[in-house]
């Protein structure tokens, strides 16, 4: 082990919801924590949908994604984590102090006291299309996620796809867009009910069951032409475009981490009501876990992180208080209430 690594309370392996409140109520508990996230940056499977209006958080009016990542994000820097972005954590090694040594794809090695695993469904790679030669219009007209709505107004625009995305890109950009062809294989779409209703009363042109079989550019550098199929009597149509979205769902790879030993299904951690893993010292929250109480909802995510952070508190110390006292009585926002302002009765303890 390199001798110069810094020991952490607790590491957190996922910078989405989960991750993020995490680091969040493990500064309320007191803990040196460091945030350990794959990707480039923070927000998790969030970075997808930006654009989409999220409405089930408690507490806040309908927010875009983009801008619940942002606020996720400040509230996850309250207590200064450590926060190490663009590494992929494949190994565990448990020490003989009982300590844990945890080893990034790229070599690189973090010493923890213990673990949360806010690592969603692992990474996540969006499905590509499955046409030769489709990869060199990714930097023109073909995207696998909708970054600014504003980028198709006027245009004439196909979505292939049939989930949930691909249902709420097409009502998004619908009014705003000169024409919207929605092609999907199946004739049944996996979307919310009503939304897919809304879509299908909509001017929108809804192919079923067809699917994109080849894409034409006349310039060599933008698509202009898609060619879709029947996927039963096998006629062809060819279709003028402006843009491409494709929303063929994503691929999940939990790395190493299968191989340490921790319970799991197909895509879950089977974890107690404390979000105790089956290994010591190893703790999950999100997406990632299975409970009996399992709510699979953002709001659900903060409080499997709050019982996360507790268990490892108390894992750590077991005889600290089992929960944080609120922040409206927390003394670690005595200070930070005086800079926004606030009034602080300097004679409460909590």
């Amino acid at each position: 082990m390199n001798n110069h690594l810094e020991l952490f309370d607790v590491t957190i392996i996922g910078g989405g919801p989960a991750g993020l409140y995490t680091a969040f109520y493990s500064g309320m508990r007191e803990m040196k924590t460091k945030l350990i996230e794959a990707r480039e940056e923070l927000g998790g499977r969030i970075l997808i949908y930006p654009e989409k209006m999220i409405w089930d958080v408690g507490g806040l009016t309908p927010t875009l994604g983009a801008k619940l990542i942002e606020q996720l994000v400040t509230q996850a820097m309250t207590f200064e984590p450590t926060v190490v972005l663009g590494q992929h954590i494949i190994g565990m090694e448990r020490r003989a102090d009982d300590t844990i040594l945890l080893t990034a794809a790229s070599g690189e090695q973090h010493w923890t006291r213990s673990v949360v695993l806010a690592i969603g469904y692992g990474i996540l790679e969006l499905a590509k299309l499955e046409i030769e030669g489709a990869d060199r219009f990714e930097v023109t007209n073909l995207h696998y996620t909708v970054q600014s709505l504003e980028e198709f107004r006027g245009k004439h625009v196909l979505i292939s796809g049939g989930g949930d995305s691909a249902v709420d890109w097409a009502n998004m950009i619908e009014p705003i867009a000169a024409s919207l062809t929605v092609v999907h294989r199946r004739d049944k779409f996996g979307g919310h009910e009503r939304n897919v209703t809304q879509m299908r009363q909509s001017s929108a042109s809804v192919r079923t069951p067809y699917a994109v079989q080849a894409l034409h550019s006349s310039n060599g550098n933008a698509i202009d032409r898609v060619t879709i199929s029947h996927m039963e009597t096998g006629e062809v149509e060819e279709l003028s475009v402006d843009a491409v979205i494709v929303n063929h769902g994503l691929r999940y790879n939990f790395g190493g981490i299968r191989d340490w030993g921790i319970e799991m299904g197909d895509w879950n951690a089977h974890v107690s009501s404390k979000m105790e893993t089956n290994l010591p010292g190893v703790f999950a929250a999100g997406d990632f876990v299975m409970h009996d109480s399992k709510v699979h909802l953002i709001a659900g995510t903060f409080t499997d992180a709050v019982n996360a952070t507790n268990s490892v508190k108390t894992y750590l110390d077991p005889a600290a208080d089992k929960t944080a006292y609120v922040s409206s009585h927390n003394s670690r926002f005595k200070e930070k209430n005086r800079q926004l302002g606030v009034a602080v009765d300097d004679d409460e303890e909590h």
